[in-house]
Parts: C-alpha cells; structure tokens; sequence
C-alpha cells in the first residue's frame, strides 16, 4: 500500500465527511424556515448523531462513522445522511460478486477498505420528492474505483422538478465529458429498475460504479462533482413542494410508492447486500427504509 494511496484515501475520507456537514447543515436550514402547510406548527428538526462501529468478527478494528437520523420535522419526515469508513477481509459472497462484475485478485488478497457517503430522505409532504445519493471510494490490493450517484423518487410527479434535477446533474458532468451524462442517466435508468413490478423506481438520475480510469485524481474530481450537484439539485425543489396542499388519497399514494422503494432497497440494491454482509452496524445500513409505507 503505497503513501500516496494513503493520502489519497485519506482525502477521499475527508471529502465525504466535508460534503455530509454541508447537506446536514442545509437539511436543517430548509427546517429552520417558515412552514405554511400543515406541520407549520411543529418544531423544526434536527438530527441525531451517533457513532457507528464494523463488526470485524474478532475484536478488532474495522472502521465505523456516523449515522445521522432526523425524524418528524417539518419537511422531513425521516432523512438519514451517513458517512462511514471501513476495512477489513471480504466474506467469500463479496469475494464472488466482485469478481463476477471483474474486480481482480480478490481471491488472491481480500483485504479492502471503502468510505462513501449515503442519503436518503423521506418526506412529509406527498408532492414532495424523496431522494437517494451516495459517493463512495473502494480500494484492495490490486484494484481501486469510485461510485455513486443520485436519484429521485416522488410519487406524485411534476415535469419541471425532473427537468430541474436533471439539468443540473447534466451541468455538473459535462466538464467532465460531454458523453458523460448521457452514460450515467442511462445506467441510473437500468440500475435503479425493479424487473418484479416492471417500472422504475423514480425518475432517475446519474449512477456509476467500478469506475477507474487509471487518473486517480481526474476520477475523484468526478465523484467530487456528483457530490456537489446534490443539493442544488434538490432543493429547489423541496422549496417549490413544502408547503403544497394534500389530500389523504396523496398521502395513500405517497405511502404505496414508499413499499415499492422498500422492495427495491431490500431486494436489489448493491449497498444494502454489501453493507450486511461485511457486518456494518444494521441500523446505518437500513437507514434507506421508510418509517411508514404500505402494499396494496
């Protein structure tokens, strides 16, 4: 393990905890505003912190971070944003599955290390989006890559609010590669598709993983990049929605959606398998669950 892997692991590290103090701190400020809906009345949320722990399996470190939770405030209704960094040896079904997607050598030496930022947030109101990002660096002897993306998922849609998340995704790739945008659109497309109900999950976004191009520094400007989209691509939309009036056949359908974002989380989602198998503490990993959602 060289020392500029080192530094640049390190800055990865710090990168991803840099951008989570940020979106906390937003977070809170659209809960500091003046509501007129409904919950204009109720106290302003804030989030609880607490410390997060691997469980190596010996006693011995293997990392953790912090998981941050925010329940019944005024525009969220649940939102977790957590940052982890975390080593250790991969199980053999985290050995199989990277090499069957070509991670070298994992066989060979299981030792890896990853840090990566995670968000999802469930809303109040029902004309108002939730939202999925993550960013994440992954290193082991013999391979690194970063991932990550964002997506949103209202289930009760407005053209413009997909437009205006879009665009901005769009303005925030582009340096990076005109081709760029369109590729990583149609991977969320793909990604985030549930084949048991035949539709998708939201209406998208960027995604990416296993991406190295060999420049270290050009990949992580990148994942910097899809980091930074993030909050001007939310939330002007939060701001457009909070304080939209709803019926209880919004809520009803705000409700349903959230089973089908649970079934996909639970069924389908890479993180959530990853996270499980390699013994990160179950509560941060299943933070992305909704607090209510039903089935029909």
């Amino acid at each position: 393990m060289s020392d500029l892997m080192d530094q640049q692991k390190q800055r990865a590290s710090a990168w991803f905890r840099t951008l989570r103090d940020q979106i906390v701190a937003a977070f809170e400020a659209l809960e500091d505003r003046q509501a007129t809906g409904p919950f204009a009345a109720a106290p302003a949320g804030r989030f609880e912190v607490t410390e997060t722990r691997r469980d190596s399996g010996d006693g011995g470190d293997a990392g953790g971070g912090l998981m941050s939770v925010m329940r019944g405030g005024r525009v969220f209704e649940k939102v977790g944003v957590n940052v982890s960094t975390v080593f250790g040896k991969l199980g053999e079904a985290a050995q199989k599955s990277m090499a069957s997607r070509g991670v070298p050598g994992v066989a060979d030496d299981p030792r890896f290390w990853a840090s990566g930022i995670s968000l999802v947030a469930h809303m109040q109101n029902p004309h108002t989006p939730a939202v999925h990002m993550n960013t994440r660096m992954f290193w082991t002897p013999n391979a690194w890559w970063f991932g990550g993306g964002s997506d949103l998922n209202p289930c009760i849609e407005y053209a413009e609010d997909t437009a205006h998340f879009h665009a901005v995704q769009k303005a925030h790739l582009d340096p990076h590669g005109a081709d760029l945008y369109p590729r990583l659109k149609a991977w969320a497309d793909e990604y985030f598709y549930i084949p048991h109900r035949k539709r998708a999950r939201g209406v998208g976004g960027v995604f990416m993983d296993d991406h190295c191009t060999g420049d270290w520094a050009r990949d992580f400007a990148l994942t910097q990049d899809i980091g930074r989209a993030f909050l001007p691509a939310f939330v002007p939309v939060t701001d457009r929605r909070r304080d939209t009036g709803w019926t209880d056949a919004d809520k009803d359908t705000q409700l349903v959606h959230r089973g089908l974002y649970a079934e996909y989380n639970l069924v389908y989602d890479r993180g959530t398998k990853f996270g499980l198998a390699t013994g990160h503490d179950a509560n941060a990993v299943l933070m992305s669950l909704p607090p209510l959602a039903k089935w029909i």
